[in-house]
């Protein structure tokens, strides 16, 4: 590893462009990858997906296959914690082609300040996303339109029978 500084920008996508061949190559989508700083450690995270399912094997699998590159190409500029894992059933929608694949479907999204009425979550059917503002139907007659930057997150919701 050179002493000289690499920028913190870019890191992720950077490990992405590594990561997509390996994960396709294990039969896995990379849902995600993150980098960012959780206390006092700098954590790298790749979240994989598939159609059947993650499993703890594809997880290991594609932590194995990732570490070399990563060792090899040295895109991270200090010293970070892994993780390999699943988007989860909460997934959360952070690129376009996430909001894309969501829409028509039930989605949650937080607001960082609340609405008149006081509410920070609202749930609803995906109706639109450009990139910069998104549509969710509330119920059969209401709608709401938010930009981006009123929002915490977005993820979709598994409907899940009990």
């Amino acid at each position: 590893m050179s002493t000289e500084k690499k920028p913190k920008s870019g890191v992720a996508a950077k490990v992405r462009q590594l990561a997509e061949p390996l994960a396709q190559e294990l039969g896995l989508h990379l849902w995600d990858v993150q980098y960012a700083k959780e206390g006092a450690e700098w954590v790298l995270k790749i979240i994989i997906d598939k159609d059947s399912g993650v499993g703890i094997d594809d997880c290991v699998n594609m932590t194995h296959a990732v570490t070399p590159v990563l060792d090899t190409e040295d895109p991270v500029p200090q010293e970070y914690v892994l993780e390999v894992s699943s988007p989860g059933l909460d997934r959360k929608l952070t690129r376009l082609e996430h909001f894309a694949a969501y829409l028509g479907e039930l989605v949650r999204a937080r607001l960082i300040r609340p609405l008149e009425d006081g509410s920070r979550e609202l749930e609803g059917i995906l109706l639109e996303y450009d990139g910069t503002q998104l549509e969710i139907q509330l119920d059969e007659e209401t709608s709401v339109t938010l930009e981006k930057k009123e929002l915490a997150w977005v993820s979709a919701i598994d409907e899940v029978e009990l």
